[in-house]
């Protein structure tokens, strides 16, 4: 398990590495962080299996798991909670709690190194807080967002930060302005270039 750098983990790093145990298709398989070099990662934690908010986070990124693949990227779950739990909140079926079904892999983290060496892990509680990381093909963390217990995230945004990162990195003398959407206005990041987008907004 690398650690980040003197304990604190910031976007520009690289993405700490890991190997755990996920639940595939409903199977067990070890997955390794580096397995995903080449392509992007959304990767997210969540405090637990069985509980409330997180079952609608885990079915919304996989019930729109095709426009995550279409833009090369993979979502990778993680939680406290061992594989064999994974195993029987995907056999749940969604109307009785469960997540049914999911498109990418649940991780477990039952030691909780993952959640640590992220710096997500709440010692008090003993769970993962709700941090989530998009790593680029390279294995750098290019973004990261950490909300507490009580509410979820966003598909949308998390799609929306995904793919101006990924145009960002294929048009290097651009910038995205706020809200930026595919299709949008971008920026020049020069005094005088930058005036062009102002002057059209």
């Amino acid at each position: 398990m690398t650690s980040p750098t003197e304990g604190c983990l910031r976007v520009g790093q690289q993405a700490p590495e890991f190997t755990a145990t996920a639940v595939v298709d409903q199977e067990f398989k070890t997955i390794k962080l580096s397995d995903y070099r080449g392509k992007y990662v959304v990767l997210f934690f969540y405090p637990l299996d069985f509980t409330f908010v997180c079952p609608t986070e885990i079915t919304a990124f996989s019930d729109r798991f095709e426009e995550f693949k279409e833009v090369g990227t993979e979502v990778l779950g993680v939680s406290v909670d061992s594989e064999f739990s994974h195993l029987a909140w995907i056999q749940t079926d969604r109307k009785s709690g469960g997540i049914g079904d999911l498109s990418y892999p649940l991780v477990s983290d039952i030691k909780k190194e993952i959640s640590t060496a992220y710096n997500v892990l709440d010692p008090e509680a003993g769970v993962a807080l709700r941090g989530l990381f998009i790593i680029d093909k390279d294995g750098i963390i290019q973004h990261a967002t950490i909300n507490n217990l009580s509410f979820g995230r966003s598909v949308d945004e998390t799609l929306r930060t995904l793919k101006a990162l990924q145009y960002v990195q294929a048009h290097p003398d651009e910038v995205c302005p706020a809200g930026w959407q595919p299709g949008d206005k971008t920026m020049v990041p020069d005094p005088v270039k930058s005036k062009v987008f102002f002057a059209s907004v």
